[in-house]
């Protein structure tokens, strides 16, 4: 079986869920539910399983319920400073990131994000911390949510908007701006720093 299929029906699968969840378009709602079918086949045609015993592992629905997973980007420059992009959900700011999606790592959704929230290529180069959002001090959220924080260094100096955000910028410790809670608090932006600073060098988990 090749994994590189396996993973990209999954990709597949999970885009048309996502869209059947989201969407209220009938014509796409018809699209997305024609894709979600063909995924199925394919995962079935794959690995000899029955789409029967397909679809209770990879489609949560209403059933077992696992916690999603949310990725920080933490990257700071020459001047000691972090990389914060503002949300245009709240106007106010946070660490580029955002949830886990299908075939990618950890580390590639922390690049991906940096790219597409702050337009910044970044390495991703070292776990910080596993937290888990309910023990954070956090407002609360439908989700049940893990958040990982991954070290990243940057490739070059440019900084832009994406289709998310409305500025990006980098800010000293000393001067955050309003931040957006949902996504990440002072404390944890704090405890970034520490590790920056050579404070803290084991990860942090909950």
């Amino acid at each position: 079986m090749s994994s590189y299929y396996f993973e990209k029906i999954k990709r597949l699968h999970a885009l048309a869920e996502i869209g059947l969840e989201y969407n209220t378009i009938p014509y796409d709602m018809e699209r997305y539910q024609e894709i979600r079918n063909i995924s199925l086949e394919l995962l079935e045609k794959l690995t000899h399983i029955p789409v029967k015993e397909i679809v209770p592992v990879i489609e949560e629905k209403n059933g077992y319920r696992t916690p999603k997973v949310d990725v920080r980007a933490v990257v700071f420059n020459e001047h000691q400073e972090v990389l914060l992009i503002q949300e245009k959900v709240d106007n106010c700011w946070a660490m580029p990131g955002g949830w886990c999606d299908i075939a990618y790592s950890p580390a590639e959704v922390a690049e991906k994000e940096c790219m597409e929230e702050a337009g910044l290529k970044v390495k991703a180069q070292k776990l910080l911390a596993v937290m888990d959002k309910q023990k954070q001090g956090m407002p609360p959220a439908f989700e049940y949510v893990y958040k990982i924080f991954l070290l990243c260094q940057k490739q070059n100096n440019n900084i832009s908007t994406g289709s998310e955000t409305c500025d990006v910028g980098w800010f000293a410790e000393e001067n955050l701006p309003e931040l957006s809670l949902p996504r990440n608090n002072e404390a944890q932006i704090k405890m970034m720093f520490e590790y920056f600073r050579g404070e803290r060098s084991e990860p942090y988990f909950d």
